[in-house]
């Protein structure tokens, strides 16, 4: 069979538990090709050299941030990258083909706190791995990595904010404008995957591995953004999620979501024609909604002089009808919700829409703009008056 020809690449993820490590697992399980080894918490620093037999690449993503005694820093963080590198070494010995490594150090390392301080002792430990056996090594001085999954009331602001404000609980920021740095975990993890593909090795002026790109934004504007985005369910209005830091922010604010918060409700207008409901508005590209109109029922009857909209008939049979403002020319089509074909609305003309079927009809509706009630750009206008503005 075909997944049996697939030559399979072993790795070694430590901390697979962890943050970054069950977001890499779960990318590296979408691949064919590669096979995974975990080492967590409750597997003995010995079992390393059996764990390392037919490996090729190894993410030690393991460490202590926040023990109970700082001793904990010198065993989880030095003393494990000891152990591995002398299993990484051995192993190499053993095969003759060097095992690379990445390794997630923090920006805390060139800090002299003994967090810092094991960081920086685990980062030598490795450098020397590479200067004696020529094994490739990947060092990453990670700023604040942010993303699903990542533990909430820990170390991470973001997922704090995340987790705080999807429940309407309060979070504490002592200094609005303190900066901080962050990366976003999928693109963390994708550089990881590049360099265990063999991608060419980036390094900084100071020879540390990069991810890119790394934002910078104030604690205060990091609130401000989440909670924005809490308050789009009550206004509708969307934030700019299609790219940059705003994307990956509402992603992991989305991912933070308690299952009785998967959905809510929208206002619904209703009246003797039928149902009008908006269900998102953006800031510069519009907003969507849906409509219904029972049987022999027509909305519209108006034009505009800049607005457009796009209507989609979606369920029952629908006509449209156009006339030119100034010239009074006609145009009429039907479209059904079994043959999806959008209509589009074009300033200068007045426009409605029936329902000439025998059941109710359901329509989406983009406008190129949000409804301003002050200044709607939308003028009553049934298409059985007489022209406005007539060809002499």
């Amino acid at each position: 069979m075909l997944w049996q020809r697939i030559k399979l690449m072993k790795v070694l993820i430590t901390g697979a538990n962890g943050f970054l490590g069950q977001n890499l697992q779960l990318h590296l399980t979408e691949r064919k090709d590669v096979q995974v080894v975990c080492f967590t918490r409750s597997d003995d620093v010995a079992q390393l050299p059996s764990l390392l037999q037919g490996v090729s690449f190894v993410f030690h993503l393991a460490g202590v941030n926040r023990p109970q005694d700082p001793q904990e820093f010198v065993s989880g963080n030095f003393d494990l990258t000891q152990a591995i590198c002398h299993a990484v070494g051995a192993e190499g010995e053993s095969t003759g083909k060097p095992v690379p490594i990445v390794y997630t150090s923090s920006i805390q390392a060139s800090c002299n706190n003994p967090y810092g301080q094991s960081k920086r002792a685990a980062e030598e430990a490795l450098l020397a791995l590479a200067g004696n056996k020529q094994v490739p090594v990947h060092l990453f001085r990670l700023p604040n990595v942010f993303g699903k999954w990542c533990k909430p009331n820990y170390n991470s602001v973001v997922a704090t904010f995340c987790h705080n404000i999807a429940r309407g609980l309060p979070v504490q920021i002592n200094d609005p404008s303190a900066q901080v740095r962050l990366v976003y975990v999928d693109d963390v993890i994708e550089r990881f995957l590049q360099l265990m593909d063999g991608a060419d090795v980036a390094v900084d002026s100071d020879g540390f591995a990069q991810v890119v790109p790394q934002y910078t934004t104030s604690v205060g504007e990091l609130a401000r953004q989440i909670h924005a985005f809490k308050d789009s369910r009550t206004t509708l209005m969307s934030e700019h999620v299609g790219n940059g830091l705003v994307r990956a922010l509402y992603s992991t604010y989305m991912s933070y979501l308690p299952v009785e918060l998967f959905s809510y409700e929208v206002p619904k207008h209703a009246d003797s024609r039928g149902v009008f409901v908006e269900m998102l508005k953006t800031p510069d590209t519009g907003q969507f909604s849906y409509f219904t109109a029972h049987p022999g029922i027509t909305r519209g009857g108006h034009y505009h002089h800049s607005k457009t909209e796009k209507f989609l008939v979606i369920k029952g049979e629908a006509r449209f009808m156009f006339r030119h403002m100034q010239t009074g020319q006609m145009y009429e089509l039907v479209t059904t919700g079994e043959n999806p074909e959008i209509v589009e609305t074009v300033p200068g003309w007045t426009h409605d829409i029936t329902n000439i079927g025998t059941s109710e009809m359901v329509v989406m509706l983009w406008a190129n703009e949000i409804f301003d009630r002050i200044k709607p750009d939308t003028y009553v206008c049934p298409l059985t008056n007489t022209v406005l503005f007539p060809v002499s």
